[in-house]
């Protein structure tokens, strides 16, 4: 199958890491095991056949407590959809799947060097995530 887009540019939209303290900064160290990736895909139309896609993630811990990091980013994509390109449901297929598995590996790198250049080297990512099985699961 021929691919229907292009991804023009990518870039870091907005990006934060917030640790209020050095006792945060002791516990969160302990503890950044229990954190979780969160991931959140939203996009527009920015003019005829390009689209905004803007990936933000979130690495955070939901338990209780009042000792938290927080780490986010805004991953933004401007992708150029195929002029023959009708179907809004392939159209959302590649918002939702397509661009995600092609700008994964740099989303992953960038937050790690996120939380490295935060304090915490120790972290790697060691869970795939796979976009087309979400996908699925969200439509049905």
């Amino acid at each position: 199958m021929t691919k229907n887009y292009k991804i023009l540019a990518k870039f870091i939209k907005d990006m934060s890491s917030e640790t209020p303290d050095v006792e945060t900064y002791m516990y969160v160290k302990d503890h950044i095991s229990q954190y979780q990736l969160g991931i959140d895909i939203n996009s527009k139309a920015i003019k005829s056949r390009l689209i905004e896609v803007n990936t933000a993630i979130r690495f955070y811990d939901k338990n209780e407590g009042t000792k938290k990091s927080i780490f986010e980013f805004i991953y933004s994509s401007i992708v150029q959809i195929d002029e023959n390109l009708k179907d809004k449901k392939i159209l959302e297929k590649i918002v939702l799947v397509d661009v995600q598995k092609e700008i994964f590996p740099d989303v992953e790198k960038t937050l790690i060097n996120l939380l490295h250049n935060s304090g915490y080297p120790a972290i790697k990512i060691e869970k795939e995530i796979d976009f087309e099985d979400l996908y699925k699961q969200n439509i049905n």
